[in-house]
């Protein structure tokens, strides 16, 4: 056998290897109020691979933003949260989801009125709705929130991708009005309750 065969071998055998120690990602999809704000706290988590602004659970295809707003499309502003579960699990991404916006107050976020601003885990498979239920059931259990929660869990249905502007929306446009005076401190506070969840570049 020749040198070249030898090193093409070494070189499949070292390629097949890194294959399968690469983690497989998977994807999470939450509505907890305006995208932004929840697109923002979501980058900064550790295992986050891809964060992308959508729409979820309306009857229209492929929606506009101001069809959205309207409230008349049936849609929820959502994250599509693209993953990696040895770094960071579902159930961790929920505590997230739960400790992070308001989930007893129903189709409202603070100031921002309506069902396109509405609680809502999307699930993927059976497996994630079930942890999203006993998640659920676990922080109404608990003292996080002293009313009862009514995030809506359902499959999910209609997604499409929001429109550029709204991507990487905190990141690119931080001294917005918005920006510094919702986002801002809700990142303030996720950071200093999960400081164990943060990128390193954070």
């Amino acid at each position: 056998m020749n040198l070249a065969i030898i090193l093409f071998s070494i070189l499949s055998i070292m390629n097949i290897s890194d294959n399968q120690t690469e983690s497989e990602t998977e994807v999470a999809v939450f509505g907890a109020g305006c995208f932004w704000c929840v697109e923002a706290i979501y980058q900064r988590v550790s295992g986050v691979v891809d964060i992308e602004s959508g729409y979820a659970g309306g009857h229209v295809e492929n929606p506009t933003y101001n069809q959205v707003v309207s409230g008349r499309t049936g849609h929820a502003e959502v994250v599509r949260v693209e993953f990696d579960p040895e770094i960071i699990s579902y159930e961790e991404l929920l505590e997230v989801f739960w400790h992070t916006h308001d989930p007893t107050t129903l189709n409202r976020q603070g100031a921002d009125v309506g069902t396109q601003y509405r609680s809502a885990i999307f699930y993927l498979s059976p497996e994630q709705r079930d942890t999203a239920l006993k998640s659920l059931q676990k922080t109404n259990d608990s003292d996080l929130w002293s009313d009862e929660i009514v995030t809506e869990v359902t499959p999910l249905s209609n997604y499409s991708t929001a429109e550029d502007y709204h991507q990487n929306y905190f990141n690119n446009n931080p001294n917005a009005g918005y920006c510094s005076v919702v986002i801002a401190p809700k990142l303030a506070k996720f950071k200093k309750d999960f400081p164990h969840l943060l990128q390193d570049s954070v």
